[in-house]
């Protein structure tokens, strides 16, 4: 069983509506592979995807929105966030990892997003049309 890591955030924070992609990594640091970005999904979307996969492989799953920046600024600032939230995040990654259970029924999964089938491909390309509309506008 591998480990999701994502973001917790409150009903309607406008993250909730951007496109989130899933990098897929080692769950140990002796397995030296490059990490697979996929997406762009919708959230629920991507949530259930990485669920899905590390139920079945010892893999790490980042699931995280993706930020379409229009600016240097803006990018300075995530990149400033980002290392910011770094030690917060290594520290909930060793939480995971040090859960010494298999069983996922100790893990919260009350969320309103929790997502129990994995999305079918035409949900995937629905999912895609609604990130594009709101991307551009249309």
């Amino acid at each position: 069983m591998g480990a999701l890591v994502t973001l917790e955030l409150p009903a309607g924070a406008p993250q909730l509506d951007l496109p989130w992609i899933i990098t897929f990594g080692p769950l140990d640091d002796d397995e030296e592979w490059e990490p697979v970005v996929c997406g762009p999904y919708e959230r629920p979307h991507a949530l259930a995807l990485a669920q899905h996969i590390v139920a079945d492989e010892d893999l790490m799953a980042v699931v995280e929105p993706l930020l379409p920046a229009i600016s240097l600024e803006q990018i300075r600032a995530e990149i400033a966030n980002a290392q910011d939230l770094a030690a917060e995040a290594a520290d909930e990654i060793d939480d995971v990892l040090d859960d010494d259970t298999d069983s996922d029924e100790e893990h919260d999964h009350d969320h309103d997003d929790h997502v129990a089938e994995a999305p079918s491909a035409d949900d995937l390309k629905a999912g895609f049309a609604r990130i594009s509309a709101r991307l551009t506008g249309s």
